[in-house]
């Protein structure tokens, strides 16, 4: 079997507490992955750490919020013939120990895409109550506009292949872009499967998605899940 190359996308906006933890993580439990750490313009010590350590970052000449830091990473994948691109938050909240089994899933079950869910055992840190009441209602209009039920569709831990990539890389949602971009790919007819996992609580920084923005992302992302539905 041909070894497929395969790379790790870490967004980080000011996450100078958790990146190193991160990349150590990953050098430990999935050695035979590359990574790219895209620093989105962080007004803390991100980017600092990153080059004291010599990670392999790419440093942004202005910010470009978080679907532009990982649409950032899958133009890199793309231009530099990786077959697997998989998201991983900087914060230390997901687990590279997964990485070689998604990897494995994606691969022997021909998928396009494999998602970490939270919400398939239901094990370690499980997010707010009223976060997870979000879940369960993206993961409801998903499931009517595509068929597909998505678990855990906010989730920031998700493998493409290929085919994926190269979408991705030409276009990905611009603000809180997880459930739209699965809903993209699904209505192209690509092939989607998730896989649990067990993620981490935040330990460094604060979550993008306030009390306040709650609302206003609700309302957002149910609009770009509704017109990514009918673009198809």
């Amino acid at each position: 079997m041909i070894k497929k190359k395969k790379l790790i996308i870490i967004p980080a906006y000011n996450e100078q507490g958790g990146i190193e933890r991160t990349v150590r993580d990953i050098l430990t439990n999935a050695p035979d992955f590359d990574y790219v750490i895209i620093n989105d313009c962080s007004t803390d010590n991100t980017l600092k750490v990153c080059e004291k350590n010599r990670f392999h970052v790419i440093n942004l000449p202005v910010n470009l919020g978080i679907g532009g830091s990982v649409q950032t990473g899958y133009v890199y994948a793309w231009r530099n013939g990786y077959d697997i691109a998989v998201q991983f938050d900087g914060d230390g909240q997901h687990n590279a120990k997964y990485l070689n089994a998604m990897a494995d899933k994606l691969i022997k079950d021909g998928l396009d895409m494999v998602i970490g869910s939270r919400y398939i055992e239901k094990e370690g840190f499980q997010s707010s109550g009223i976060r997870r009441i979000g879940i369960r209602y993206f993961t409801a209009l998903i499931r009517w506009l595509t068929g597909k039920k998505i678990t855990d569709p906010t989730s920031g831990m998700r493998m493409a292949g290929r085919d994926v990539i190269e979408l991705y890389a030409k276009n990905y949602p611009k603000d809180y872009p997880e459930p739209e971009s699965v809903t993209v790919i699904l209505k192209k007819g690509k092939k989607v499967d998730e896989l649990p996992v067990i993620m981490n609580a935040r330990e460094e920084g604060v979550s993008s998605i306030s009390p306040r923005k709650s609302v206003y992302y609700m309302i957002k992302v149910s609009l770009a899940v509704l017109l990514a539905a009918v673009r198809g």
